[in-house]
């Protein structure tokens, strides 16, 4: 396996491609953005800014990055690696977008599973609002391209892309079914109905019913096939389930009485559940 530049970004002022001569992107009109010195390039406008700084926060990126190297979602990282490399030919260059990606624990453990086996040469991408993130990504994965950018306008050109990875993100699926090669394929992870239940549990006065999977397919795909995957774990000490609770949406739907309740807590059973779904772009 080997890796190979991405070079279909596209500016997000105007949609042209963007070239790279040395250490600066930019495209015909004369838009340029620099090249951080840690290794990741910002493509955010400030127009599509909610927040002056949006997305997960330092410490937030810190206990994601810590909570997922101890290896606690590492079964679903190698279900995704199967996932991007299944039919693909060793002969081609696969081009990967994780969009949403965090601190890029799944790309690397992609590039990682591609280094065990016959595989394509992978062109990779990370894309995610939050620059913490994307710091943290460049300086862990020098084989990938790192931008900050939003899933809604993806800095991407048309038609470029043979996968699609949204795990646990944000899916915007006109924009992936617009970056996707026709046939690429778009994979979703998200939470089971027993996804985290026994945490949910202590810090939610009650636990909402799951909702109904309509099996419905977004406009401009079609279903490919989906798996589920459950397995145990289990968290020793406060600081892995105060980092499973800071990466989690929980953290800011608990109240603060449920996430004392979590704060307080020195050990943990918990379910993993997950859908992984493949959709191909019609």
């Amino acid at each position: 396996m080997s890796t190979t530049s991405f070079e279909a970004l596209a500016c997000p002022l105007d949609g042209e491609p963007l070239a790279r001569r040395d250490s600066v992107w930019r495209c015909e009109a004369g838009h340029s953005f620099d090249i951080a010195k840690q290794g990741y390039v910002h493509l955010l406008p400030v127009q599509h800014k909610r927040s002056r700084d949006p997305g997960d926060s330092k410490e937030m990126v810190a206990a994601r990055r810590r909570f997922l190297e101890a290896g606690h979602y590492r079964p679903i990282a190698e279900a995704v690696g199967r996932a991007v490399l299944a039919e693909a030919s060793a002969d081609d260059v696969l081009h990967c977008l994780d969009a949403g990606c965090g601190e890029g624990y799944y790309l690397r453990a992609l590039a990682e599973a591609a280094s065990e086996r016959e595989a394509p040469a992978l062109s990779l991408l990370g894309v995610d609002i939050s620059k913490w993130a994307m710091l943290a990504a460049a300086k862990q994965q020098q084989a990938a391209t790192w931008a900050v950018g939003t899933n809604a306008h993806l800095p991407v050109q048309p038609g470029s892309l043979d996968r699609v990875l949204c795990l646990f993100g944000f899916p915007v699926y006109p924009e992936f079914a617009r970056v996707l090669k026709p046939g690429g394929e778009l994979l979703m992870v998200e939470a089971g109905p027993d996804h985290l239940r026994e945490l949910r549990e202590i810090i939610y006065p009650s636990v909402k019913p799951a909702r109904d999977d309509d099996g419905g397919v977004p406009e401009g795909f079609i279903r490919h096939s989906g798996e589920t995957l459950r397995y145990a774990i289990e968290l020793d000490g406060s600081e892995p389930i105060g980092d499973l609770l800071a990466m989690t949406p929980h953290l800011h739907r608990a109240s603060a009485e449920g996430r004392a309740r979590g704060a307080a807590l020195t050990s943990l059973a918990l379910t993993v559940e997950i859908r992984l779904t493949r959709l191909r772009r019609a």
